[in-house]
């Protein structure tokens, strides 16, 4: 399995430098040199960024902004902290607001890598949470999802809205609801955005010829129903 890191880093010769030895040991790497850019590349990126290395101090929306509204897209992604910010407090800080690791700059490659092998090592052998719905598969830990056996590529946001509804699987969720739950209740969009994401996974999950298993209930909001 290929994994997809994401570089948050806005020293261009840091993020080159890191992206070309992860680019050798067969990692795909994005990468984003600012807070609004990582997030717009964690949550369109296909297939999903399965761990983020991110800098602290970045433009427009600091490391641990970005931290805290990528976990709440998705909770399950590992985010390691890449920052010259060796403060107890900052570690501390860091940590408690959701990263799963933390290495300080100046750091070793070798160190790096290592890291990111213990998070795939715990990621694999974590037990997987597994849902099952007429011919669709999703797996929450291993960030997978499958159509009539066949896998297909997911945004962030759309795994997780996906996630939401599998979660919430035969209750009528709203419009509202669905926006506080997956996007957070800073989000300040309208709540056609929700109808827009419902669209491009029912173009995505759906077989043709048969009923949406995102069912629209009018007034309210939708619902996913399927037997599993």
């Amino acid at each position: 399995m290929t994994y997809h890191v994401l570089i948050v880093e806005d020293e261009p010769s840091i993020s080159d430098y890191v992206k070309k030895e992860l680019v050798f040991e067969d990692y795909q790497v994005s990468t984003a040199f600012d807070g609004l850019a990582a997030l717009e590349v964690f949550e369109q990126a296909k297939p999903a960024v399965d761990v983020v290395l991110l800098d602290w101090m970045i433009p427009k929306l600091d490391g641990l902004t970005v931290l805290r509204r990528m976990k709440k897209i998705q909770p399950n992604t590992p985010i390691i902290f890449l920052t010259a910010r060796d403060y107890i407090g900052d570690k501390v800080a860091g940590l408690d607001a959701g990263a799963d690791d933390y290495i300080t700059k100046p750091f070793e490659i070798e160190e790096l890598l290592a890291r990111l092998r213990l998070i795939f090592r715990k990621w694999s052998t974590s037990r997987s949470k597994v849902y099952e719905l007429d011919y669709l598969k999703v797996d929450l830990t291993a960030h997978t999802t499958e159509v009539a056996g066949k896998t297909v590529n997911l945004t962030q946001r759309e795994f997780a809205l996906l996630s939401y509804f599998l979660e919430h699987r035969g209750i009528v969720v709203s419009r509202a609801d669905i926006l506080d739950d997956v996007w957070g209740m800073d989000f300040d969009g309208q709540e056609n955005t929700v109808d827009a994401y419902v669209r491009y996974l029912r173009a995505t999950i759906d077989l043709p010829n048969h009923k949406s298993l995102i069912e629209t209930v009018r007034g309210v909001g939708y619902r996913l129903n399927g037997e599993g």
